[in-house]
């Protein structure tokens, strides 16, 4: 069982210091433990989204067109620069939910992994109908929309572009570790294994397991708590690259190029099982981009949208 590696993602919800990100491609690396940048400051209202399935805010005007998904340990207000009212450019019609198990949305029922994540937004995106449709047959369909995804996110992005390709039009993934890195997983420490050997054995039981899991295990997997520690270990165990070789839609990459969680070499190779991709480099960027390149990601939603 793989538990994440030590330096996977961390960081508190919401709190922190404050300080001004630069907001372009070419902005500062983070240069600072992942999950330690700037403050993300939830809204005093959020609105209850899909039935209560979730609860984020809806950003602009008029009917949804772009739909975002955060990473792991994070919350939608990590958009709030990118496509929301923190934006230079002014909020795009943006659906913006609390993944469940994060922010505000409740924890899911059972451990879940990318594709069921992905199928607890098909009601959401269901309900955004496509206000230009002609003809009774059109008339009633869901409008795709752009599903923008940082790390985590990307890869419900990709598993929700899968199952329900009517539903997006494009993908825009950031940080998203799509694919394994090179020379694969690090091994767990020699001591867990043997733990977990001797507890097959009945040597060892449940609450010294528990304690060698706390003490091996990633940051994020130490932090997550009931359900969330069984929902990390599998999402941290799929693999994609089946799901990225059936997309259809336009999708672009933009990578923070010194990205320690996820480097660049998964977004070559997440490019080169997709058809026609594009991979966008921000110089110094990090690994959290929705906060360290917002303009970046900014730009690659607006040409997703633009007419083809």
């Amino acid at each position: 069982m793989y538990l994440g590696e030590p330096s996977q993602q961390r960081g508190a919800l919401i709190g922190g210091h404050k300080r001004k990100v630069p907001g372009g491609c070419d902005a500062g690396g983070d240069g600072v433990p992942v999950g330690s940048g700037p403050a993300v400051i939830l809204p005093p209202m959020l609105k209850s989204l899909a039935g209560g399935a979730f609860f984020g805010e809806v950003w602009g005007t008029g009917g949804p067109e772009v739909l975002v998904l955060h990473g792991w340990a994070r919350t939608h207000g990590d958009f709030a620069k990118v496509v929301g009212p923190g934006s230079p450019g002014g909020s795009l019609a943006t659906l913006a939910p609390d993944l469940p198990g994060f922010g505000a949305t409740p924890s899911p029922p059972t451990p879940w992994g990318a594709a069921d994540y992905a199928s607890a937004l098909i009601p959401l995106l269901e309900g955004v109908l496509d206000d230009e449709a002609h003809g009774a047959e059109e008339r009633g369909r869901p409008k795709p929309v752009v599903v923008l995804g940082h790390s985590r996110g990307g890869c419900i992005a990709v598993a929700l572009a899968a199952a329900r390709p009517d539903l997006v039009r494009a993908l825009v993934l950031t940080g998203a570790p799509l694919v394994p890195r090179t020379g694969g997983r690090r091994k767990p420490a020699a001591r867990f294994r043997l733990a977990k050997g001797l507890q097959a054995f009945g040597l060892v039981g449940d609450e010294r397991m528990e304690r060698a899991k706390r003490r091996y295990g990633s940051a994020d997997y130490r932090a997550a708590e009931g359900i969330m520690r069984d929902v990390f270990v599998r999402m941290v165990n799929e693999r994609y690259e089946d799901e990225l070789a059936g997309l259809r839609c336009p999708v672009e990459l933009v990578w923070g190029d010194d990205d320690s969680e996820v480097p660049v070499e998964v977004a070559r190779a997440a490019q080169s099982k997709v058809p026609g991709a594009t991979l966008t480099l921000c110089p110094g960027a990090g690994h959290l981009t929705p906060l360290t390149a917002p303009d970046a990601l900014r730009a690659a939603v607006e040409r997703a949208l633009a007419p083809s």
